[in-house]
């Protein structure tokens, strides 16, 4: 039965639209995407286990590690198998992560939770991250910004829509919690609950996306479409380049290094966007002038502005170019980090202004990256190229909130803060951006001594 899942069985037939398939790599992206939510039951998890914010934030930080180690290490077995018999692969992980973590909330075990979400869930994160991706890339070939962006989207914004489901969810399983108070504390019954729906429900939805991808038939090509266009853009390549061979490269580490540093600054801000705006506009008497309401809709907000930068820059891209778009995220959001130190503290809206142009950068990094890759790397593996480049998202994922939090806790204790404690992280975070901004000017065409030797030997190697 299982063979259905087999690559030869996914193969599009005549006339297959190609616009059907950013709704099933959509489909496991909004799900996945639930990792960006865990901050809604994450005081009520410390609550029951008797724990600190630190060891129960370590199961998200586990779950990013896994992400980058899982995608880089099964990035060939992604593009070997194919895009179906990967995503739903991710499904069962992603879904068993929530059944293992269920346990442990309802024997109160936190090593089954870090072991659950963090560790099998996160598995589940980087196979269906990067599952559909070249899938996405081979069907628009003369538009793969646009097409990573339209799915990648759904990463940044599962959030959206996971973070209140959770709340209601909440509220149904446990009649003493408010999801209008944030303060308002579930119980260990209703986290089991949420776990069990949230897993069985993820799967359910995945498996939409699972049975609906297809990969191009050999030799297809948009109606229309010249390839030989591709070679007259800049770094674009008509040539293959392996994934073992992408890594001894240096371009492959120059944007390693672009990724890390986006994706650290842009992290620095996401987790600590509630209290900072907060502490940010701390007044003398150690009150804040902006309420616990309206911090959580800013980081509704920032969620927003990081889907939404997932889709129109990754589309930008298409029309001036990787590296230049690269340029501006890092060189615009060098200035933004910048201005956020030194103005940010004088109006809200100037504040919220920079935040969210940071944010859709660091959206729009992620979004835009398969589509570099493809740029220099051809077509061939940039899956399994892609999931290696991931590791820098696990380095990130540990070094953005360390940056941060480090610089915060010799400034002292949280409620106390004000913005002047942030402007040490914040000024790093410039000169983190500078190191990308430089890496990514280094980026050249990928030498010839790296490309595979015919078209024979890259369809001998699939």
């Amino acid at each position: 039965m299982l063979s259905v899942l087999d690559r030869e069985h996914t193969v599009a037939p005549p006339g297959y639209s190609r616009w059907l398939i950013p709704p099933a790599a959509l489909a496991v992206h909004l799900c996945i995407g639930q990792a960006y939510a865990t901050s809604v039951y994450k005081t009520s998890l410390v609550k029951h286990f008797d724990t600190s914010l630190t060891s129960v934030g370590v199961v998200f930080s586990i779950a990013i590690v896994m992400l980058g180690l899982s995608a880089a290490i099964g990035g060939t077995w992604v593009e070997r198998s194919g895009p179906r018999k990967a995503m739903f692969v991710s499904a069962c992980f992603w879904a068993t992560g929530f059944l293992v973590g269920a346990l442990g909330i309802g024997t109160g075990q936190l090593w089954l939770l870090y072991l659950g979400y963090g560790v099998i869930g996160g598995i589940g994160l980087g196979i269906g991250y990067i599952s559909p991706v070249s899938t996405l890339i081979k069907w628009f070939p003369d538009r793969p910004g646009l097409a990573t962006g339209l799915a990648i989207m759904g990463f940044g914004g599962g959030a959206l829509f996971a973070s209140p489901l959770s709340r209601q969810l909440l509220s149904l399983y446990d009649s003493g919690y408010n999801p209008n108070d944030s303060k308002s504390l579930a119980d260990g019954g209703a986290l089991v609950a949420l776990f069990l729906t949230l897993g069985l429900g993820y799967f359910v939805i995945m498996m939409f996306g699972v049975f609906n991808i297809r990969v191009p038939a050999e030799g297809w090509k948009p109606a229309g479409f010249d390839p030989s266009t591709v070679k007259q853009k800049a770094l674009v390549t008509t040539s293959s380049v392996s994934a073992a061979n992408a890594i001894k490269t240096p371009q492959f580490w120059c944007l390693w290094v672009v990724l890390l540093c986006n994706v650290t600054a842009g992290i620095g801000i996401l987790e600590q966007a509630s209290p900072m705006i907060q502490d940010f506009f701390r007044g003398g008497d150690g009150k804040s002038t902006v309420a616990v309401a309206a911090a959580a809709g800013f980081v509704g907000l920032l969620s927003i502005f990081n889907m939404a930068g997932r889709f129109v820059w990754s589309s930008t891209s298409d029309v001036i170019g990787r590296k230049p778009i690269y340029a501006v995220y890092l060189g615009v959001g060098i200035v933004a980090y910048f201005l956020l130190a030194t103005v940010g503290h004088n109006s809200t809206a100037i504040f919220v202004l920079l935040a969210a142009v940071i944010l859709s950068f660091y959206g729009g990094g992620f979004a835009t990256i398969p589509a570099y890759l493809r740029d220099l790397f051809g077509t061939y593996q940039v899956g399994a190229i892609h999931g290696r480049l991931l590791t820098a998202w696990s380095v990130a994922g540990v070094a953005g909130p360390l940056i941060v939090n480090g610089f915060l806790d010799r400034e002292g204790k949280p409620g106390t803060l004000t913005a002047e404690a942030y402007r040490p992280a914040l000024f790093t975070m410039v000169g983190v951006l500078a190191i990308g901004f430089i890496a990514n000017l280094l980026v050249r065409p990928v030498a010839a001594k790296f490309h595979e030797k015919s078209a024979s030997s890259v369809e001998a190697a699939k």
